[in-house]
């Protein structure tokens, strides 16, 4: 009898969670581009207070993290855990440390974001000001507490590794859900980014 291969249930059902995110994302872009079609000068003003280069740098570092994911997914697939080298011999490196990598570069995005709030917060920029800051920290905290899902699901998955006693496709088809959430995560906030503080 000819195996017939089916799709993996987990790799399928994630990529039609993502398409719901998508429209979610959808519409917060929506509410966003509504309210500055309201309030143009409003936009104008209060976006000459954002930090263009440090936000630059965050989406640098945001980025970097998907390439490290990626890695880490290449690991998985040829079935490598753990190093097979030294810790700076990044090119023998597994799943778990290329995991690691990406949740170090994640969490510096979200610390660097909390930084970003508490500066305009100086600058008279509170959730409730006006509706371009309503319209800035609703799109921004939602893409935050999406990184930090997948911060969350990076430790998940590492903690999975340890606790297996031999790494499977199993373990690595867990590695690979993750990374379409996290350059999913990734390719969204990237349109953030060119919309709120390229776009004027």
């Amino acid at each position: 009898m000819t195996a017939i291969n089916r799709p993996n249930t987990a790799q399928v059902g994630t990529i039609v969670w993502l398409g719901s995110e998508v429209m979610f994302f959808a519409g917060l872009f929506a509410i966003y581009f509504t309210l500055r079609s309201v309030s143009p000068e409003l936009w104008a003003e209060q976006s000459d207070k954002l930090n263009i280069t440090f936000s630059l740098i965050n989406t640098i570092i945001l980025v970097s993290s998907s390439f490290t994911c990626q890695a880490g997914v290449f690991a998985a697939e040829r079935l490598q855990a753990r190093r097979t080298g030294g810790p700076w011999q990044f090119w023998k490196w597994g799943t778990v440390e290329w995991f690691y990598a990406t949740f170090v570069l994640g969490a510096i995005f979200i610390v660097g974001q909390v930084y970003e709030y508490a500066q305009l917060v100086t600058e008279h920029i509170g959730f409730q000001t006006d509706s371009y800051s309503s319209a800035f920290y609703f799109a921004t905290g939602f893409h935050g507490l999406h990184v930090t899902g997948g911060l969350i699901a990076f430790l998940l998955v590492i903690g999975r590794i340890f606790a297996a006693k031999h790494f499977t496709h199993k373990e690595a088809g867990s590695a690979i859900v993750v990374s379409y959430y996290w350059h999913f995560v990734d390719v969204v906030w990237i349109g953030l980014f060119l919309v709120i503080y390229v776009l004027r």
